[in-house]
């Protein structure tokens, strides 16, 4: 009998499980061919099959590749209940390797998806695993964490619900960049100091549009300190989207209904405002972690981060949730609800040279931000970038007017502890400056307000203080913890029991958005015992923030900067557990960190070619964060115009790299008449047939302007100025260069596309000249 009862048990539970199974179940409908079912769930556990194929898109009357998850852009939200078990196969049907981080999720270390530091990468054609329980709730997210797939279309939104629902409707909205250019292209043109994406954006600060808005002084103070144009963003998009379009609509929700928006910062390298034509939003999560609810009319979402918001729709009609880039080139909209549309309030251009004003006066010469007296900028509470938005401070012809007057919503306060004319802060215009939510009509959300609506105090126990200045610069695209690389860097060793207290100063004019791996971190903003708890964290130009976390995990997770094309120059660093035991995923650990190491020691190469009436100029590079590799040519139409060829290497030095010393060889061959040339130094400059090694130093000296100083094998002296690209108008770039060899030249070169530009000279060897100047 009990035989008989144990078979009908079992034969229930089998049914029970199929049924489950069978009523849960999900079919991919974007691939072709016999597939698992997209989505299963059996008993608590929850199994996706995500494959990740390459695809074309064509977003901009351009087709494009791209790679899609499921054949979707962005990826399928997955969606799961707090205490169950992930059971997520991915499958690659690309030719080449990828992977898939979790972002933001508790889980083992194995499981958290960086190639080659604590994931094996799914190699083309293989299927991985990830299985991790549920130990968690909120709004977080999933992209590839292999070179620039992130960019390619590779990111989804990962909402874990609690196990009572919520009685608030909601909806996931994922906002995400796109630029039809390759991403590998992208990062090449970044760190070639190419200005094409500042062309494209009209953020160029050119001198005639200087003159016109009569800030030429500060222009010429800007390049005085040896700073390039100001700008908030570094790439050029084609497209902004919600949920995978430009405009998107939800018009299930009705009047009167209360939404709770899951949204997700899945961009590359993008910051978003969001605001909102229905009235407040209101801020109950951030990063997956519950806060107390604050009523604000906008706030900006860095990079990678996820905000939940709650928000009503006041009445019959469709209301704009809209999320506006924070170069402000275009924007992205939600639509909730249907009937007649109603926008919300968009945002108009920044005033760029109040910008670069505000940063004049806060770079010293040596290229660091300058603390001011007596305040500590922290946790976004001060935004000096507020002298740039024309809602908070006026446009920009009324701005002029009110440059004497008392900032009247400063209460008077005085920002750097001097007189308002004093030098050091470059005769900053503080009017307006946004404090927070009692400095402006506009209330904006900074982590200030964010209070966790539990209590996050860390356990007793020894604490581990670091400090991480963020560096680096625009001119060659370097981006650093401390002035060093992840390859440059040991891994930080960390013990399990310890609490981890990190500094944080941004020593740069870039937002970056901080990101740790596998844990979360409190941020000390003055809200004691519910200080909130985080996993990516915006840190302003010249703020100054402590987080801190429990060191409770093993092996090894990635700290890192969350724009795609910062982490991949290097800026981040690794903590490592110690005595953690081997990770099964990483067979040999040696080869794998080289593997991490190399995406910051990239070269990326470079040329220009000039093809005028009177020869070719030209110069051709491959540069990494420290070293470059160059060869130029001069070469005339006319025998006796005669042909140069010179080819270095050389590094840079200091954190700015200013310095660049090199080494290499110098060809000349020039027909003289009469008496051989003497240099200014009455050397002879041997331009006949000189072929000889060369060792020397370039600097680059205010306003821009690269002095070099070399010597040949022969004793010979050279010492010479120059400079590139000096911004006329925003396409019109002026050069020139003089030597102590009497060779000389200058020219114009006016920009029609990334590759292509009209191009004139004058050079005392080969004389004057028109043409074109291709560059790569």
């Amino acid at each position: 009998m009990k035989t008989y009862l144990l078979i009908w048990v079992n034969l229930f539970l089998a049914a029970t499980a199929f049924g489950q199974h069978h009523m849960s179940m999900k079919m991919d409908q974007g691939a072709g061919g016999k597939r698992e079912p997209f989505y299963t769930k059996i008993g608590n556990r929850e199994i996706y099959h995500l494959y990740i194929g390459d695809t074309t898109v064509n977003y901009t009357g351009k087709a494009r590749p791209a790679m899609a998850i499921n054949g979707s852009i962005p990826a399928p939200t997955l969606t799961f209940t707090e205490g169950d078990t992930a059971e997520i196969y991915v499958h690659n049907n690309m030719m080449m390797e990828t992977s898939i981080h979790w972002h933001g999720l508790i889980l083992p270390n194995r499981y958290d998806g960086v190639s080659y530091l604590t994931t094996s990468p799914v190699k083309a054609g293989e299927t991985h695993l990830y299985k991790f329980p549920l130990v968690q709730h909120g709004t977080y997210w999933y992209h590839s964490h292999t070179m620039t797939q992130q960019q390619s279309g590779m990111y989804g939104a990962f909402i874990i619900h609690e196990k009572e629902p919520s009685p608030i409707k909601d909806y996931t909205l994922l906002l995400s960049d796109w630029t039809d250019d390759n991403p590998e292209q992208v990062q090449r043109l970044l760190h070639n100091a190419t200005d094409w994406y500042a062309i494209r954006k009209g953020s160029t600060q050119n001198y005639a549009e200087a003159i016109k808005e009569g800030q030429f002084k500060t222009k010429l103070t800007n390049e005085w300190k040896r700073m390039t144009a100001m700008d908030v963003s570094d790439v050029f998009y084609d497209r902004f989207f919600s949920n995978g379009k430009p405009e998107n609509t939800a018009p299930q929700f009705k009047a009167g209904d209360q939404v709770r928006l899951h949204v997700v910062n899945g961009s590359s390298s993008t910051y978003f405002w969001l605001n909102y034509a229905g009235g407040k939003i209101t801020v109950v999560a951030n990063d997956g972690e519950d806060v107390e609810p604050i009523k604000v009319d906008r706030m900006i979402i860095a990079t990678a981060e996820t905000y939940d918001v709650v928000v009503t729709i006041p009445k019959d009609g469709s209301y704009e949730f809209l999320a506006t880039p924070e170069d402000r080139t275009k924007y992205t909209s939600l639509w909730l609800g249907s009937g007649t549309q109603h926008k919300a309030t968009h945002l108009s251009r920044l005033k760029y040279f109040e910008g670069m004003k505000m940063m004049n006066g806060m770079m010293d010469m040596q290229g660091n931000m300058k603390e001011m007296e007596g305040m500590t900028m922290t946790n976004q509470v001060m935004d000096m970038n507020t002298v740039m938005y024309p809602e908070i401070t006026g446009e920009a012809k009324k701005a002029a007017d009110q440059k004497n007057q008392k900032a009247d919503k400063m209460g008077g306060m005085n920002m750097s502890g001097k007189k308002a004319d004093d030098k050091d802060m470059g005769n900053m215009n503080m009017d307006g400056m946004d404090m927070g939510s009692n400095s402006s009509d506009i209330v904006t959300l900074n982590y200030g307000m964010l209070r966790s609506t539990k209590v996050t105090t860390l356990p007793e126990g020894p604490t581990k203080l670091l400090r991480f200045d963020l560096t680096g610069n625009m001119n060659r695209y370097v981006w650093t913890i401390n002035n060093k690389t992840v390859s440059e860097s040991d891994k930080i060793l960390i013990k399990k029991g310890e609490n981890v207290r990190i500094i944080l100063y941004n020593n740069t004019m870039m937002r970056h958005p901080m990101h740790l791996h596998g844990h979360y971190f409190r941020v000390l903003n003055g809200q004691g015992d519910h200080s909130p708890l985080k996993n990516t964290l915006d840190i302003m130009p010249m703020e100054r923030d402590t987080i801190e976390f429990r060191a409770s995990e093993s092996g090894d997770w990635f700290f890192h900067c969350h724009i795609l094309y910062h982490m991949m120059s290097g800026m981040g660093r690794i903590f490592s557990y110690e005595n953690s035991p081997p990770n099964p995923e990483i067979p040999d650990p040696a080869a794998a960190i080289k593997k991490i190491y190399a995406d910051d020691q990239h070269f990326y190469a470079s040329a220009r070619v000039g093809l005028e009436s009177n020869g070719s100029d030209g110069t051709a590079a491959l540069a990494s964060t420290r070293w470059k590799f160059t060869t130029l040519w001069h070469l005339g139409l006319h025998d006796r115009d005669g042909y140069e060829s010179e080819t270095m290497l050389g590094r840079y030095f200091g954190r700015m790299q200013w310095l660049y010393a090199y080494g290499g060889f110098d060809y000349h061959y020039k027909k003289e008449n009469g008496e051989p040339e003497k240099n200014l130094f009455g050397q002879v400059s041997n331009k006949d047939n000189r072929k000889t090694v060369v060792a020397g130093l370039a600097y680059t000296l205010p306003m821009l302007v690269v002095a070099d100083a070399r010597i040949d094998g022969n004793g010979k002296l050279r010492f010479q100025l120059s400079r590139d690209d000096i911004p006329i108008t925003s396409r019109l770039r002026f050069t020139f260069m003089g030597n102590t060899d009497r060779e000389y030249a200058a020219g114009f070169r006016y920009i029609f596309t990334r590759n292509f530009a009209l191009s004139t000279h004058y050079d005392s060897d080969m004389g004057l000249g028109g043409g074109l100047t291709l560059t790569y």
